[in-house]
């Protein structure tokens, strides 16, 4: 059963935003609907204070969430909610002319949806976290067996810190979430923080495409901020693939959540 503890995992707010989505806006830039998720088991890594575990949940999904800040009580979390929030909405309306209003009518709409969503979080974070809804770690290592998780969910880490993360762990980061995976693994978006596509990327599909992990790029239709109108989806050949990456398997590590 997890605590709650002053000792959480360190994160790096200067590099890494925590900042988070609505369900809603999940299913958009994944291009799901809720009936993707029927009798699923669904992992969305560093989810931040994103309300997709809560609305999924919500709706019946058996959802959990990881990231390096949980652990922290939920008056620490709201602290950073507030920083960071205000941080990045700030930025997002000193540079008007790289966003795209598919999504929100304004910048003012899609404040107040991820204030709502942000508030949802932090409601669900504090009733459940000791439920093991809300887990506490960080790729490239996540603490799951292989194939704990139908589906697995990654939005706004990968690509996006490409000046913060190496190729290196982008690779192993695609390796661990495939590892978890029963399924398929969906990344948003594919570009960086500029709007431009990830330098790597092609390289990227070949190494994996080599470890027998499959990839396909798919259209969504969403974008919030210039070049986001896509997204990814990861699968193992083979699941022998994910089985046989780690020696995770069999040692005593966390299965989804019921």
């Amino acid at each position: 059963m997890n605590t709650f503890s002053s000792s959480a995992p360190v994160f790096d707010l200067e590099s890494t935003a925590f900042f988070g989505r609505s369900f809603d806006e999940y299913l958009r830039f994944f291009r799901f609907s809720l009936s993707d998720f029927t009798s699923r088991t669904v992992l969305d890594v560093a989810a931040g204070p994103s309300s997709f575990t809560a609305g999924a949940r919500g709706h019946g999904v058996e959802a959990v969430a990881v990231d390096p800040l949980y652990g922290y009580t939920p008056a620490s979390l709201a602290t950073h909610v507030h920083l960071d929030y205000g941080r990045m909405h700030a930025r997002m309306r000193e540079q008007p002319e790289r966003f795209r209003f598919r999504s929100f009518a304004s910048f003012d709409a899609a404040e107040f949806d991820r204030n709502a969503a942000a508030r949802r979080f932090l409601a669900d974070y504090e009733a459940h976290f000791a439920h093991d809804r809300y887990v506490g770690a960080a790729l490239p290592t996540l603490p799951f067996r292989s194939g704990a998780f139908d589906i697995v969910l990654c939005a706004h880490l990968l690509f996006i810190y490409a000046h913060r993360f190496d190729y290196a762990f982008h690779v192993a980061a695609c390796r661990e979430l495939v590892r978890v995976a029963r399924k398929e693994v969906h990344i948003h978006p594919i570009c960086g923080a500029d709007g431009r596509p990830y330098p790597e990327f092609e390289r990227l599909r070949r190494d994996l495409g080599a470890e027998g992990i499959e990839s396909e790029v798919r259209a969504v239709d969403y974008e919030f901020f210039a070049g986001t109108g896509h997204a990814m989806a990861l699968r193992a050949k083979t699941r022998a693939f994910a089985v046989g990456q780690t020696g995770l398997v069999g040692a005593g590590v966390c299965a989804a959540p019921a």
